[in-house]
């Protein structure tokens, strides 16, 4: 595949202690692309979305966002940069409505200083209500609206998975990070997953870099895969050729005789 270049990924090194969770890795992430990295537990992928995301500093190594390095930038900075990602244990405010999860994920684009926002200037209403129509078009997108008004802590697990994803689209990010979304879905949930993906990429533009462990929606959603084992690159290219390798096979895929 070609394509631009949207994340650069130069050697990147975590250590915690002793430790190196994530040694030396390098790859690109390209437009319009999803690219997801497998491995087994404890191979350092989630860590990687980490450092990407910015919740851990870099022990070494450069990460470039459309060619600025954001590697020192504050975790809070991303979303501002075209940046969202969920998590693998679900981030949501319980509490809150379907529709109020959404648009907490829009406040990145608020941009009005406080007494403006105490005085509820006409500026302000046009950015409210442009969030509101924003969050609207992700709640039809992803086929929300029999939930928009119900209370997040009232939902079934695979629809606050689909909701923390809106939340993530709502930021109308460029880079959407997915760390294992398919945990804790039923098979028929994967697969409705694996089409939203696909959607997500062709539909709305935007590009996916995933954490995955059900090769079957990595199979099916993927189009490179990088493959990691003890913090370090193992493999790298399309899903067929990862699933075929010796050094993967031999490792985790238990597909060696």
């Amino acid at each position: 595949m070609k394509g631009d270049v949207l994340l650069n990924v130069e050697n990147l090194t975590r250590h915690f202690g002793g430790v190196k969770a994530v040694n030396g890795i390098s790859f690109d992430v390209r437009k319009g692309e999803v690219f997801t990295l497998i491995g087994p537990n404890g191979a350092g992928k989630t860590t990687v979305f980490n450092l990407i995301s910015r919740l851990y500093p870099p022990t070494s190594g450069r990460i470039l966002f459309k060619g600025q390095e954001i590697s020192r930038l504050p975790a809070h900075a991303m979303a501002r940069l075209g940046i969202a990602r969920t998590f693998q244990n679900i981030e949501l405010f319980e509490y809150a409505s379907v529709l109020q999860n959404l648009l907490i994920g829009r406040h990145t684009h608020l941009q009005h200083s406080l007494w403006r926002e105490m005085l509820f200037t006409s500026r302000v209403r046009e950015q409210e209500r442009a969030a509101r129509l924003k969050v609207e078009e992700v709640i039809d997108f992803l086929n929300l609206q029999p939930y928009r008004d119900t209370l997040v802590a009232g939902l079934p697990y695979g629809v606050r998975k689909i909701v923390e994803l809106a939340r993530a689209l709502a930021c109308e990010p460029e880079l959407l990070l997915l760390d294992e979304p398919s945990s804790g879905l039923n098979v028929e949930e994967t697969t409705d997953l694996a089409f939203w993906i696909a959607d997500i990429t062709q539909q709305l533009g935007i590009t996916v870099l995933m954490v995955e462990h059900d090769m079957s929606l990595v199979g099916r959603a993927s189009t490179r895969v990088l493959a990691m084992h003890h913090g370090e690159k193992l493999a790298l290219g399309t899903p067929e050729e990862v699933q075929r390798d010796p050094a993967v096979v031999e490792s985790y895929l238990g597909a060696a005789q």
